[in-house]
């Protein structure tokens, strides 16, 4: 019943793009509760779902699965219950357990609004990297798995209305890279209020400019505005396709990563160049 539970609750964390941890007892020696086989399922706040036998051991576990999903790292680990040994848990009855703990986390999906000649080496290198590509145009002679063999999907419409189709969670990054300032603005307008980890849209400083007026008009304000990363892409002085692509999955990767780094600054808000880029 307790690993029905486990998988169950597991089943819901997945469907809802959640990261988990699952602690595994590998082996356990003396006087301790877990047996080999407990399992303990963990969220990134620490609840709980199963046991490893309960105790300081469990209570150092949870603490351990929690650093694991902060750093997406899965790890195996001894811990001892006894205050004399070198790494013990500051307890007096002997024992000791090996568990793992493998991390369950949702895969990222890059979504590039745009079909055109940045987002082809874009959406090759994105792949590389680990994230699940989709690429959306209203143009099916662009947008097509001939022209994207790395992507997961190519879908081809109405971008604001594939937009309103797409389930966008935290695990989401968004590239705005369309044929014209119209387009993108849709594709900002949709997107701009969403769960979002990073909204990047390519552009000149006027282009910006007048598009986000626009969605001040519309009752958009300066805080959501600010999300957004415009012009695209770290100042590397990128000039070709490829070199573009480079520029924004290195910001994306900085966003994704800023934590780990101590940084929460927006590079949107430093200098950019005529062509929408940092250059």
């Amino acid at each position: 019943m307790i690993q029905k539970e486990i998988y169950k609750r597991l089943l819901q964390m997945v469907e809802k793009e959640e990261p988990a941890a699952m602690v595994t007892v590998l082996e356990a020696k003396g006087s301790v509760p877990g047996k080999p086989g407990f399992k303990m399922l963990v969220d990134l706040e620490g609840n709980t779902t199963g046991t490893v036998g309960g105790g300081l051991i469990e209570a150092t576990l949870i603490k351990e699965a929690v650093e694991a999903i902060k750093n997406n790292t899965p790890k195996i680990g001894t811990y001892k219950l006894n205050q004399d040994v070198a790494g013990g848990l500051g307890m007096l009855c002997g024992g000791e357990v090996t568990a793992f703990v493998d991390v369950i986390a949702p895969q990222e999906s890059l979504v590039i609004a745009g079909a055109g000649h940045i987002a082809q080496p874009l959406s090759a290198m994105a792949k590389i990297l680990g994230f699940r590509v989709i690429v959306l145009d209203d143009r099916e002679e662009f947008c097509n798995k001939e022209r994207f063999p790395s992507a997961e999907q190519c879908l081809v419409g109405e971008i604001g209305e594939i937009l309103n189709t797409i389930r966008i969670t935290g695990n989401t990054y968004i590239v705005i890279v369309t044929r014209g300032h119209a387009y993108d603005e849709v594709a900002l307008e949709k997107t701009i209020n969403s769960e979002a980890s990073y909204i990047g849209m390519i552009g000149s400083r006027n282009k910006v400019k007048n598009i986000f007026q626009n969605l001040l008009n519309k009752g958009f304000n300066e805080s959501q505005l600010q999300k957004v990363h415009a012009p695209i892409g770290l100042d590397i002085g990128a000039k070709t396709p490829e070199e573009i692509s480079v520029s924004i999955l290195g910001e994306i990767i900085l966003v994704k990563n800023k934590n780990k780094l101590g940084t929460s600054k927006n590079i949107a808000e430093q200098p950019g160049g005529p062509d929408g880029i940092h250059s």
